[in-house]
């Protein structure tokens, strides 16, 4: 396929074999736009890798962006926090490896379903954030069964027994955020309710988070990852904004 690399580098932030990071670059341009992680989703579980997020990742690489695309301990043999501290440091390798190759352009965070869940939680490690139907709320994950008892699988006890935990993972329970945030939510999802991401961005923007949602009538969950579908010419305009800006400033310094 042209447009992007085919053979993408490995590398490791961690001892676990989970721990690892596709890096690629895309063909044919002398300086990426800046640099996507991607972070898959699969509620908490094993069984769903990073691979689910090729298709977006070739889309970017064909867009002129660096991608990374990130694996992370989950599932029983990743208990939480391994996920999120997984995702930071991954994060930090990707920031190391922009600054030993001197790469122009935005660090930005695209995360999926529990993926978005990752990227909100360390938005605080990019210059944006894009969320896919994002976990926003782990506790109200738990209430409402969501992914086929997903939360009650995965963390092993209820709210009500481990409460801390169910903050710690709830992006909602961790505003404000500073970094500019798009959310991506189709009214039909059926995954994760829209209505989490209205209430996570009702309750960002009244604590001042430069955070904001933009909703689909026809968007379901897995459509999300899916670069032919209708959000996501939106998505790469929203980015294409956030490297211009960058460079905007750039130039100003």
């Amino acid at each position: 396929m042209n447009g992007h690399t085919l053979n993408p580098e490995s590398l490791f932030y961690g001892t676990d074999e989970a721990q690892h990071l596709s890096l690629s670059w895309p063909a044919n341009v002398a300086s990426p736009r800046g640099v996507v992680a991607l972070i898959h989703g699969g509620y908490w579980r094993s069984s769903l890798y990073a691979s689910l997020m090729e298709p977006l990742a070739a889309s970017l690489l064909e867009n002129g962006w660096a991608v990374a695309n990130i694996e992370y301990r989950r599932g029983a043999s990743g208990p939480w926090p391994a996920p999120l501290e997984d995702c930071r440091q991954a994060l930090s390798l990707v920031e190391a490896v922009v600054r030993e190759r001197r790469l122009q352009g935005p660090a930005i965070s695209i995360g999926h379903s529990v993926g978005g869940q990752l990227a909100l939680l360390t938005a605080g490690l990019a210059d944006a954030v894009v969320a896919l139907a994002p976990v926003t709320d782990a506790e109200r994950t738990y209430n409402e069964a969501l992914g086929e008892n997903a939360a009650r699988e995965y963390f092993g006890t209820s709210p009500a027994e481990t409460p801390g935990i169910y903050r710690q993972a709830s992006a909602v329970r961790q505003l404000p955020i500073h970094t500019p945030t798009l959310l991506i939510h189709g009214a039909n999802d059926s995954r994760v309710p829209i209505g989490h991401s209205r209430d996570y961005v009702h309750a960002a923007q009244a604590a001042g988070s430069p955070v904001f949602l933009r909703e689909y009538k026809e968007l379901s969950h897995l459509e999300d990852i899916d670069p032919l579908a209708a959000h996501w010419p939106d998505v790469l305009a929203w980015i294409a904004g956030v490297s211009a800006s960058d460079g905007a400033k750039s130039e100003q310094a």
